[in-house]
C-alpha cells in the first residue's frame, strides 16, 4: 500500500516537467493546419490544486478501499509470489481489466459519476488534465469491489495497488493534443491519445467510450470502442464554468444529493444513485444516455 502511495509522490516531478515541454511545444507551433484546445493558465492551475489537494487527502481514501481488498486476499486458498515474473505481469493485466470494469461503471453510475465527472470537467486536453483527479467523495470507494477478484486469485493487497498505479501512470502522457496517431499496430492494442482524446469527448459518437486504460483492446471485446473521426469537443455535456477546485471536485456529488432530496419516491431516491448518468425518475421505460464528457 505504501508502495501506491509513493509512486503518486515521486511522478510528481515528472509530471511536472513534461507540463513544462508539452506548454514549450505549443508555443512554438504556430502551424494553423493542426487546430488544438490547448492551453488555459486559469484551467491548469485549477487541475494542479485539485491534485495538490488529492495528495493530501486521496490516502485517506485508499485505506477505506484497503479493508475490503486485503479481507478478500485473506480469504484466498493461496498467495502468489511477488518474486516471480508472470506474476506481476498477470497482476498488471488483470488490474488494467480491472480499471476498465471500473472506469465503465465510473461513467455508468450516477453515485461513481459524482467523484469520476471532476477529471472530465475541463474543457482543455492537456498533461494537467491527467491530474485532474477525484477525492473523498462518498461512496466512491465501493468501485474497489473490481479488485475483489485478483485477490481471491492470490495476488497480494500491495501489489494490487501498485498494479493500478502502474495502470494510472501509462495514461497521463497520453492526456495531450500534441501526438496524433501512433503506429496503426499500436492503435489496435494500446491506448493512445487519439483513442483517449475520444474518451474526453462531449460530443457524438464520443460520450461513453473508450474506457481502457493501458489496453484498448477491452473497449474492442465489449463493444465499447470508438475511432477519433471528427475534432474532439472536451469536457461535459453540460458545462460547469468553474475554476474553484472544491466546487470541481464536488459539483456532481451536490447535484446528485439535489436530485436525491426532490424525488418522490424511494425508488426514484435508488434510482439517481445507481441509474447512469442524466436518468431521471418519471422515465421508468427508457434510460437518457449518460452524461458524461470524460479517466
Amino acid at each position: 500500500m505504501e508502495q501506491a502511495l509513493m509512486i503518486g509522490l515521486y511522478a510528481a516531478p515528472a509530471f511536472l516537467l513534461l507540463m513544462t515541454v508539452e506548454l514549450i511545444g505549443y508555443r512554438l507551433d504556430k502551424d494553423p493546419r493542426t487546430p488544438r484546445v490547448g492551453f488555459s493558465a486559469r484551467d491548469t492551475a485549477t487541475s494542479l490544486s485539485i491534485y495538490a489537494i488529492g495528495r493530501i487527502v486521496k490516502p485517506l481514501g485508499k485505506f477505506i478501499e484497503l479493508p475490503i481488498v486485503a479481507f478478500a486476499a485473506a480469504l484466498a486458498p493461496h498467495t502468489l509470489s511477488s518474486s516471480r515474473w508472470w506474476v506481476w505481469a498477470v497482476a498488471i493485466l488483470l488490474a488494467d481489466l480491472a480499471y476498465y470494469a471500473k472506469h465503465r461503471m465510473d461513467h455508468r453510475i450516477r453515485l461513481f459519476w459524482a467523484a469520476h465527472s471532476v477529471h472530465h470537467s475541463s474543457q482543455h486536453f492537456n498533461l494537467s488534465t491527467a491530474v485532474r483527479l477525484p477525492w473523498l467523495i462518498p461512496g466512491s470507494f465501493l468501485a474497489g469491489v473490481v479488485d475483489i477478484p485478483l485477490a481471491l486469485l492470490g495476488i497480494p493487497a500491495w501489489m494490487i495497488f501498485v498494479s493500478q498505479s502502474i495502470v494510472l501512470l501509462y495514461q497521463y502522457p497520453i492526456h495531450t493534443e500534441r501526438i496524433d496517431r501512433l503506429p496503426r499496430a499500436v492503435e489496435y492494442v494500446f491506448n493512445t491519445p487519439s483513442h483517449h482524446r475520444v474518451h474526453h469527448g462531449a460530443n457524438n459518437p464520443y460520450l461513453d467510450r473508450n474506457y481502457g486504460g493501458i489496453l484498448i483492446i477491452w473497449d474492442r471485446i465489449f463493444d465499447s470502442y470508438a475511432e477519433e473521426t471528427e475534432r474532439v469537443r472536451y469536457g461535459l455535456t453540460k458545462n460547469i464554468d468553474t475554476f474553484n477546485p472544491l466546487k470541481a471536485n464536488y459539483h456532481e456529488f451536490t447535484s446528485l444529493l439535489r436530485d436525491i432530496r426532490g424525488a418522490r419516491t424511494w425508488r426514484g431516491r435508488i434510482g439517481y444513485v445507481v441509474q447512469p448518468p442524466g436518468w431521471r425518475e418519471s422515465e421508468t421505460a427508457e434510460q437518457q444516455p449518460g452524461v458524461p464528457v470524460s479517466a
